[in-house]
């Protein structure tokens, strides 16, 4: 499920800043203003857009980053987990086994 939302958030993002440069360019197209001055409003909107994309860009990362910190996490806790049912289980298992090896061994003898 967060995957499908994180999905949908990117997506969402995407389609903003798709929008906003398609915006931006066309209202700078139907701008009466000198071709210089049309070029230093692109540059500085794509630089604007790009530094918002890199910042959104860091923070995707950031949450990847701390979603896998607590997948190692969770999974190292699960193995330690495991390891101690296993050692509860096998020491279980012996001593049964050395109560039936004493209780065969009476049998045995009578």
């Amino acid at each position: 499920m967060s995957n499908n939302s994180s999905h949908s958030g990117f997506a969402f993002f995407s389609g903003m800043v798709i929008g906003a440069a398609i915006g931006a360019i066309a209202g700078l197209l139907y701008a009466p203003e000198t071709g210089e001055e049309t070029r230093k409003k692109v540059s500085d909107k794509t630089k604007e857009l790009s530094d918002e994309l890199l910042d959104q860009f860091d923070d995707l990362k950031e949450n990847v980053n701390k979603i896998l910190e607590d997948v190692k996490k969770t999974g190292t806790e699960l193995v330690e987990d495991v390891k101690k049912v296993g050692n509860d289980v096998l020491e279980d298992v012996k001593k049964t086994g050395a109560g039936v090896i004493e209780d065969v061994k009476k049998i045995a003898q009578k």
